[in-house]
């Protein structure tokens, strides 16, 4: 009896010593980092207090006098840049990672390449542009740009080219990474 009564108070006092995971850089479905899909963009200098704030003073979509706000942390590196939703409340509608230690739940990001992507995601569409694709998932905010110059000589100066994720080296670096909130 005193042994089964030793042990559980072990097992209760190492499950409540388990360590929280650390989601400084880390993506999910509802947050990027300290950046929740319910923040709302009157509290981005609360929820960034300890790091530099610039706020975009041009508008960046005149039909909707957005204005984007970048987030670098003390040291000055890059973290995010942010775009406002045009609601009579603003929340935060686009983030672009501009720091490679943001990374999905699955570890991708700006450090990964279209394998890492293919082999973590289901990739819905790829949409191609003048000079980039973009890479949308299935059940995901997150998409990834690619420069066609990752891509084969063949496919880098066709524009109207539909390109398919085949047709993507594995190797490709992933240019910019996004997350849409709608």
């Amino acid at each position: 009896m005193r042994f089964t009564l030793l042990f559980s108070c072990l097992l209760l006092c190492l499950a409540s010593c388990k360590q929280e995971k650390d989601t400084t850089f880390l993506i999910t479905k509802d947050a990027v980092g300290k950046l929740e899909r319910i923040s709302l963009a009157r509290d981005i200098e609360v929820i960034y207090a300890n790091d530099s704030i610039v706020k975009d003073s041009s508008i960046v979509n005149s039909a909707n006098n957005s204005k984007k706000f970048k987030i670098f942390e003390p040291g000055g590196k890059h973290l995010l840049t942010l775009t406002p939703s045009s609601d009579s409340i603003p929340t935060i509608e686009n983030i672009r990672i501009e720091d490679e230690r943001f990374v999905t739940e699955k570890g991708v990001g700006l450090a990964s390449t279209f394998k890492d992507i293919k082999d973590n995601y289901t990739i819905r569409k790829i949409i191609t542009s003048m000079n980039n694709v973009v890479i949308l998932l299935k059940d995901s905010d997150v998409y990834f740009t690619i420069s066609k110059e990752e891509l084969p000589s063949s496919l880098r100066y066709a524009s109207s080219v539909n390109i398919e994720a085949v047709q993507i080296p594995d190797d490709a670096k992933i240019k910019y990474m996004m997350v849409a909130w709608e």
